[in-house]
């Protein structure tokens, strides 16, 4: 077996979307990890996957057959400028807006945009302000 690598976050290992119409997730969810500078890790025809998403046709074997309800997924952005390309990217490619990009009340700092997906999904990207991170993510290797 070959060496893998993963790259893991703060709490979520790996989610997965099942939704009605994969080209259209497919074209959303590439335009805004263009703009959060994310790559598509994968892809076939019912299925595609970034990082810790996995977003799957309901036929797909891993949907066993059932669409999933609304979510609200939330992206880190590195800035302000990430963010508000983010919204753009969501809107010129399916998204409908739920809240446009500028400041919260959520913490000092705190900087988000909010679309919803082509299956109603509340997509987030934000920004948490200035901080200094422990590292930039966990390292798996196996």
């Amino acid at each position: 077996m070959e060496t893998q690598e993963l790259y893991r976050g703060r709490l979520i290992d790996h989610i997965q979307l099942v939704v009605r119409d994969i080209e259209a997730s497919r074209k959303f969810y590439t335009a805004v990890f263009a703009a959060l500078k994310v790559p598509i890790a994968g892809s076939g025809d019912d299925h595609f996957w970034a990082d810790e998403l996995f977003v799957s046709t309901a036929d797909s074997p891993a949907a066993q057959g059932s669409l999933t309800g609304r979510h609200h997924l939330a992206f880190q952005a590195q800035d302000w400028a990430m963010v508000d390309a983010f919204h753009r990217a969501a809107m010129t490619n399916g998204g409908m807006d739920n809240g446009a990009p500028g400041g919260r009340d959520y913490h000092p700092g705190y900087y988000a945009a909010f679309v919803l997906d082509p299956d109603g999904n509340n997509i987030e990207a934000v920004y948490h302000g200035e901080a200094e991170r422990s590292a930039p993510a966990v390292k798996i290797t196996f």
